[in-house]
């Protein structure tokens, strides 16, 4: 069923023409993400969707009577109105019959106001409603519903649009970034709510996993035309490739890009997070494969940094505290030369008040940082660049300097650097004020770049960058020499850059751990199988101990026996899935083997959750 056509849209400002003559339809159950470079027109066409702008030319047109949500990257919300009352200002009708329940709740005197409320309910159905929208609300940690939203941070606001979107369950979704301004655990359980629900969605993400698990049809915009692939990031990159082949010579470079990227979704299939068993056993076999991930890079930009002396970065107890929240309790570290650590954990952690301690541009309550004489930080922050009116993208750049050193005393100029991210000559004699959001987010990545820091510390990095910079930011790290410290929520990004973590754990706990996300992941999602099985044994000590009656009376024989067999079948379960992301190794694989294993798998990984949830439910029952 169609719920939406765009018919030969068209949008230029002045001179400039971003698309012409574009049309796509959108039907029931697709799962689509719109990929383009930055400043190619990806927001233009979100806006003319939702009715914010007006193509040149075309239209577009929605089925009769369908509920659409948009989730803005910047969304715009009444400052004046509450979380709570944000939420239920919705046209949603089954919104209205929870609110009014709960008002009655409120005024349990007005039996009459209380009964009518109830029978509301249950003539909507509403009791489930009500679960999943208190669910969606403690997900995204919106639990102060009497909050001003004029008082909200910029991702509280995200996050509370984005709840809005999801509770209001339109028949389509469409949604800008949605990723940004999350945690990694609220993007994992965003990942999986989007897999599990029937939802039709049309995005723009640079979340590369977040694309390969949740989408099932890419949309490219380049050069002012529309490719759709019918199928994952990892079957997008494989034809694109094929595409791009049949092109001309001056095409080499994207050949090769793509090429990398696809090898690397084979190698790095998935990075779920269900209660899985570990594909490592040990932190020394994590670290072994770290090590060698650097190891089989090839490079390409020889930088010839300042030179390093033996003192790096030194941390001597280290303490920082709010009210009533401490983020660093005597830490201690010393960076060593080539180090790449990337920093994860809940927002709120501590994690920026950690890189602005180590930069000099905020002070512990204790301890000292010592920093060595030969090391210069370059540090890319969250605020982005300070734009001063009638300067060119080239300017910016030339007031920090003019080239980089390469090594054989080579180097990079001001302008190549620029080419390298994207701004062609052209581009780089542009005003910077008329600069789309992610291109400003790149040209203050050069600025950061051009002053040959050998420390590089980068905060959210990722975030509005298109995937092919991501890819440009990538190739040029794994090219940087020097230190490097990473925050960011992008996993294929910190998968790819970083050796070694550092995990927030909130209340000053920090635990440094000798992999990358995946790795990290696959080690948490181990422990916890240990944990439960730990637990398992303990409960069947305590059954011995215990009358046999006692037990009878929680569970039926038949349960018994199905707790009994559960583990068995989760254990194989997780063999089952192992073998299946070993085959993405295989580079023969076909574009449609890929999709049939990619559909395998995300089968495998839903039994599994079922059944562990349904282990879970036994587990409690066992313990009253």
């Amino acid at each position: 069923m169609n719920l939406l056509t765009v018919e030969n849209i068209s949008k230029s400002y002045g001179e400039r023409v971003l698309f012409e003559d574009l049309s796509f339809g959108i039907n029931k159950g697709q799962k689509i993400a719109l990929i383009a470079k930055n400043g190619t027109g990806k927001t233009s066409i979100l806006n003319i969707m939702s009715g914010k702008d007006a193509p040149d030319s075309g239209q577009v047109n929605y089925r009769k009577g369908i509920r659409v949500s948009f989730l803005d990257q910047e969304p715009d919300l009444n400052p004046g109105l509450t979380v709570e009352e944000t939420i239920f200002a919705s046209d949603n009708e089954i919104l209205s019959v929870i609110h009014a329940y709960e008002k009655a709740l409120e005024n349990p005197d007005d039996t009459d106001a209380y009964q009518k409320a109830f029978e509301a309910m249950e003539r909507f159905n509403a009791w489930d409603f009500e679960t999943l929208y208190k669910q969606i609300l403690f997900k995204l940690k919106l639990d102060n519903l009497n909050a001003k939203v004029g008082m909200l941070s910029g991702g509280q606001k995200k996050r509370l649009a984005l709840a809005n979107a999801l509770i209001n369950k339109p028949d389509l979704l469409v949604l800008d970034e949605p990723t940004n301004h999350l945690d990694l655990e609220m993007i994992e359980w965003l990942e999986a709510y989007f897999t599990k629900e029937n939802m039709t969605l049309f995005m723009v993400t640079h979340d590369r996993y977040f694309l390969e698990r949740v989408c099932n049809e890419i949309l490219e915009l380049d050069e002012g035309r529309l490719y759709p692939y019918k199928g994952s990031y990892s079957y997008y990159l494989e034809k694109k490739e094929a595409r791009l082949e049949q092109q001309a010579v001056e095409h080499h470079k994207s050949q090769r890009l793509f090429k990398k990227e696809l090898e690397w979704m084979r190698r790095q299939p998935k990075a779920r997070t269900t209660k899985s068993k570990s594909r490592i056993d040990d932190f020394s076999a994590i670290k072994e494969k770290a090590s060698q991930r650097r190891k089989e890079h090839e490079v390409q930009l020889e930088i010839n940094m300042e030179r390093m002396g033996s003192k790096i970065l030194e941390l001597h107890k280290i303490s920082k505290s709010y009210p009533e929240k401490p983020i660093l309790d005597k830490f201690d570290y010393n960076f060593k030369k080539g180090e790449r650590v990337g920093i994860i954990g809940k927002n709120g952690t501590g994690k920026s008040t950690f890189l602005n301690i180590l930069s000099g541009n905020d002070q512990p309550d204790g301890g000292k940082v010592v920093v060595g004489d030969t090391i210069k930080f370059g540090y890319y922050t969250q605020r982005g660049i300070d734009i001063k009116e009638g300067q060119k993208v080239i300017d910016v750049i030339r007031d920090f300097g003019d080239f980089i050193p390469l090594k054989k005393g080579r180097q990079i100029s001001a302008q190549q650097l620029l080419e390298r991210f994207l701004f062609d000559r052209k581009k780089q004699y542009d005003f910077v004020d008329k600069l789309s959001g992610g291109e400003r987010k790149r040209l203050y990545l050069c600025t950061v770049l051009i002053q040959n820091p050998n420390f590089l510390i980068l905060d959210e990095p990722t975030n509005d960058l298109d995937i092919v910079t991501l890819n440009v930011l990538e190739s040029f790290l794994l090219d940087f020499p020097g230190c490097l410290i990473v925050v960011s929520h992008d996993r294929y990004f910190m998968d790819k850059i970083v050796d070694h973590l550092f995990v927030f754990r909130g209340n000053a706990v920090i635990e440094d751990f000798p992999g990358n996300y995946s790795d990290f992941r696959a080690y948490e999602d181990s422990k916890t199988l240990e944990e439960r099985g730990g637990k398992a044994a303990e409960k069947e000590l305590k059954k011995k101990d215990e009358a046999p009656k006692s037990q009878k009376a929680k569970l039926s024989y038949l349960e018994q026996k199905e707790y009994r067999n559960l583990e068995k079948e989760i254990e194989k379960l997780e063999k089952q899935k192992i073998e299946i992301q070993q085959r993405f190794a295989d580079t023969s694989l076909s574009g449609e083997e890929i999709d049939r294993l990619s559909i395998k798998l995300q089968e495998t990984i839903d039994t599994i959750e079922t059944k562990t949830e349904r282990w879970f439910e036994l587990s409690a029952l066992l313990e009253e």
